[in-house]
């Protein structure tokens, strides 16, 4: 019988892929068989067959992910074998979002550059270390230079990356600093 793609599916067609959902969602936490069955509507021994036909569709496609049991909770958890690849995205520079703590420091930087981190802390009056890693990270700022001082600390400054995110052609496209 051919549906019509107006019509929404039946609830029961969506049930493997609501138990793949909510131990996605779970987390590190899982869920216990009686909280997988409550939220499907279904009976326990139901959830044990869609949890063993999950299980046995994650092993025989070469999945990533398995479904681990302790006890009564099951979880949704990586393969061991997809390790290496996972331990290659987490030592890659993420890029995402800035905090307001990376904002602030990021502002300064490009209206002040180049500039050392002790200015930077002295305008913002906290430690910024962990601002400016984060932003070497994601490579809107770079090393530029030694200041000619005493232990000759790192100027910093913008990358052609930070004009590019923020749509800039030069810095002179910056708006100008309220007066005050």
């Amino acid at each position: 019988m051919m549906r019509d793609e107006n019509t929404q599916p039946r609830e029961a067609d969506w049930t493997p892929a609501a138990l793949e959902a909510l131990l996605f969602v779970a987390g590190d936490e899982g869920l216990t068989l009686g909280q997988l069955a409550a939220a499907l509507e279904l009976p326990r021994a139901r959830v044990l067959e869609l949890i063993q036909a999950l299980k046995s569709a994650y092993e025989t496609e070469r999945r990533g992910l398995q479904i681990l049991q302790s006890g009564d909770v099951y979880q949704l958890v990586t393969r061991a074998e997809v390790a290496p690849y996972i331990t290659r995205l987490s030592l890659t520079p993420k890029s995402g979002t800035l905090s307001s703590s990376a904002l602030e420091t990021l502002a300064i930087i490009a209206y002040r550059q180049p500039i050392t981190r002790a200015e930077i802390e002295e305008i913002r009056g906290v430690g910024s270390e962990r601002a400016i890693q984060s932003l070497l990270e994601k490579g809107l700022i770079e090393e530029c230079g030694r200041l000619q001082a005493v232990g000759r600390p790192i100027l910093y400054g913008t990358t052609d990356r930070f004009l590019r995110q923020f749509g800039l052609r030069s810095l002179e496209d910056l708006p100008p600093l309220p007066e005050g």
